[in-house]
């Protein structure tokens, strides 16, 4: 059985990244970055074996979920993170909600599948007590 952890030999493939990776991967580049940066920077720093026109891709949809933004210096774009990978999460979780029909059902449920410590956790950001009744 070979190994899914990169390219080894001649015909080997490299691994594939999941979902969301290679946002998360681009996204931590671009919070290291000195400032607003161009595709290429951002290529540089992520190494590999990747196309430009992938981080570019990449980008994009980062623009498009609002994570983050774009400005036209001369042919090309420079880049900034407005969120970080809890934040990126967190749109993902919206999107969800947002494409279900009752939300109340789904918000419903999803807590009662929380972890008491995440509950807990839950309560203390929304700022209610323990025992769940408003002040």
């Amino acid at each position: 059985m070979r190994e899914q952890s990169g390219a080894d030999g001649p015909g080997d493939r490299p691994r594939r990244r999941g979902q969301g990776e290679l946002e998360a991967q681009v996204l931590a580049v671009l919070r290291q970055a000195p400032g607003p940066v161009n595709a290429g920077w951002v290529l540089d720093r992520l190494g590999g074996d990747l196309a430009y026109t992938t981080v570019m891709t990449i980008l994009t949809r980062l623009q498009a979920k609002r994570a983050v933004t774009r400005e036209r210096v001369g042919r090309f774009f420079e880049w900034c993170a407005t969120s970080d990978e809890a934040g990126l999460a967190a749109l993902r979780m919206r999107r969800v909600l947002d494409a279900e029909s009752d939300r109340e059902a789904v918000l419903a449920r999803f807590v009662t599948t929380l972890s008491p410590d995440d509950e807990r956790l839950l309560r203390d950001l929304l700022g209610l007590p323990e025992d769940g009744t408003e002040d």
